[in-house]
């Protein structure tokens, strides 16, 4: 099984994959949150999918609330305030823990890779970013306050592609 087979749901609580999500698509698989200092990076993070996602290329949200409750509403407030705060057209998923005990099957997988300074592990915050391969290879791990027009992301996105 890769990363592409690993069992999810989206949003509205249909079950999924990358795979099937995505396809073979590049990915960039994001920790989002609404209610943190971090959430404007979503306009980046919708500004990469719309310029990149001819090239195949998806980002992928995951909304989490293990970060000070930053994401404290159901599915259909979390699609309403992307939708109409952001323009969020990237694929978000059901929300899920990415640390700890009840880590998703996804982040039990994306924490083993390091990010530039060689630490791998628990995720820092929200807005952390994982690029994953057309091949389902995790290559490339970004930090939260790494912005999406940051030219380390930019730059990785294009080599994968």
């Amino acid at each position: 099984m890769t990363i592409r087979d690993i069992p999810l749901r989206t949003l509205a609580g249909s079950p999924t994959t990358l795979g099937e999500l995505a396809g073979g698509q590049t990915l960039l698989i994001v920790n989002v949150a609404s209610k943190c200092g971090l959430t404007p990076q979503y306009a980046g993070l919708v500004e990469l999918h719309q310029r990149y996602g001819p090239r195949g290329f998806s980002v992928v949200g995951m909304p989490c609330n293990q970060f000070m409750g930053q994401e404290p509403g159901s599915a259909e407030e979390i699609q309403e305030f992307c939708s109409t705060t952001y323009g969020v057209d990237f694929p978000l998923l059901e929300k899920a823990d990415v640390n700890g005990p009840d880590r998703h099957p996804l982040y039990a997988t994306l924490t083993e890779t390091p990010d530039a300074d060689g630490e791998a592990g628990d995720v820092q915050w929200n807005f952390e970013k994982f690029l994953v391969s057309r091949e389902g290879e995790v290559i490339a791990r970004f930090r939260p306050r790494t912005t999406p027009e940051d030219p380390a992301i930019v730059s990785a996105i294009e080599k994968a592609l």
